[in-house]
């Protein structure tokens, strides 16, 4: 019976209608620009994308009566909402839950695309525009499947949900996104099912994200004319020379972890350096201090806090010991003993997030897993150091949030970014799958 029933509904759902999805994508690439998310210049108002959501689906929902997609509007800011839409299934125990499909997009400049970022071209199979491949394709084509349930109406024991959020870009402004939708409840039934996230890229599971501690490392030292070394503390060497050593404990401390080969991870943890800065002043002219920026991209496996905490060690167990850092030449040195005068080192820390493993033994995976399979004609999950950090607060939650996408990795917050069409057919018929699979 239930093998019926999940070869009904994968006959209900089809392939995906493409005439249908890149007409719906071209009017969402069409409003890119004015969901760009860079506050406080661009505040994107994701109720433009939608306003084109709703046309494609209100035709079908108990809305308008004429079909049983139930929709939800929710909006926490002006112009910034989420969309809940809704598949009744006949098991009140049963749901699966499609999230993540954001709303807003990176900004873009079109001085430096081969080809204008907001408004969607077509070149052979590649769909080009800021959004193809992140996010807004991933809304065209949920938009695309829920419609398709709408329209069809196969009977599933199963609710299908999807959520269309506002404000994954950026954490800058809080309480308009996912966070908000959770805080208020409109997601806690989908925790008895698989929550798939999709917002990653390349096809295939993305079952393990990083961690992110974006760190400052300040340096002061003493000002002098660069002729007269030997009366200068140089902030420059000292920094160098302070984060040289900092990695090496971090290294040490914080190794390669054995998990990072079960899930696949391109790179271990890392801490390293980003950006430099100092007051300015003439070539000649040792400067006071400096600033070191960066980030530790942290695998799922290890604490943030414990490495935060160490960190600090590092650089407080450095200015006690200034005087044994390695120094730059004959006269380089941290510490002047006939003025009192020594460099010293601070580090400071922006908002941290952890990373995220997803469950390996859960439904949800093995299903997604076999989806893949079924539609790529492989599978192969993997894991970046990129972070995601909306999914942690969610796995957090109690949500078994499983994660997928099917643009590229390689456009995505890329100038010329563009998605392939064949990818998007295959990304539909992993949805549908999943849906089918989880029938029985």
């Amino acid at each position: 019976m239930a093998a019926a029933v999940a070869d009904s509904a994968k006959e209900a759902l089809g392939d995906l209608n493409k005439d249908s999805f890149v007409t719906l994508l071209s009017k969402l690439i069409g409003e890119a620009e004015h969901v760009q998310n860079n506050p406080p210049e661009l505040i994107p108002e994701e109720d433009r994308i939608v306003r084109h959501v709703l046309d494609v689906l209100l035709p079908h929902s108990t809305t308008t009566g004429g079909g049983p997609l139930i929709v939800n509007y929710v909006s926490y800011h002006p112009n910034r909402g989420n969309l809940i839409v809704e598949y009744p299934g006949t098991d009140p125990d049963k749901i699966l839950s499609f999230v993540g499909m954001h709303m807003d997009v990176v900004t873009a400049n079109p001085s430096d695309w081969e080809f204008d970022p907001f408004s969607l071209s077509i070149d052979g199979d590649k769909l080009r525009g800021r959004g193809t491949t992140d996010c807004l394709g991933h809304v065209a084509l949920v938009t695309e499947l829920m419609k398709r349930l709408g329209e069809t109406k196969p009977k599933l024991k199963s609710t299908v949900v999807a959520v269309f959020i506002a404000s994954e870009e950026n954490s800058s402004i809080t309480g308009v996104g996912v966070d908000a939708l959770v805080k208020d409840g409109l997601l806690t039934k989908l925790k008895k099912g698989p929550l798939f996230w999709i917002d990653t890229a390349d096809k295939q599971p993305c079952i393990g994200t990083g961690g992110m501690i974006p760190w400052k490392l300040h340096v002061t030292g003493k000002l002098f004319h660069s002729g007269l070394a030997h009366k200068a503390i140089n902030p420059l060497e000292l920094a160098m020379e302070a984060l040289k050593e900092i990695q090496l404990r971090f290294y040490k401390d914080f190794p390669p972890h054995p998990k990072e080969q079960v899930y696949g991870f391109a790179t271990p943890s890392t801490m390293k350096p980003t950006q430099w800065s100092y007051p300015g002043g003439g070539i000649n002219q040792i400067p006071y201090e400096c600033t070191i920026s960066g980030d530790v991209r942290l695998t799922p496996f290890y604490n943030v806090t414990d490495v935060m905490n160490k960190l600090q060690e590092y650089v407080d167990d450095l200015n006690a010991n200034i005087e044994k850092l390695d120094v730059r030449g004959p006269v380089s040195r941290y510490v002047l003993p006939d003025e009192h005068l020594s460099g010293r080192i601070t580090i400071s820390f922006d908002e941290a997030f952890p990373g995220v493993a997803c469950n390996l033994d859960s439904r949800g995976f093995h299903v997604l897993c076999k989806a893949t399979e079924e539609a790529v004609g492989h599978v192969k999950p993997y894991s970046i150091t990129g972070s995601l950090p909306l999914i942690r607060d969610l796995q957090d939650e109690g949500f078994d949030v499983q994660t997928s996408g099917y643009g590229l990795m390689a456009t995505y917050h890329a100038k010329n970014e563009y998605c392939l069409l064949p990818d998007m057919c295959q990304g539909y018929r992993v949805f549908a799958s999943i849906i089918c699979q989880l029938e029985d």
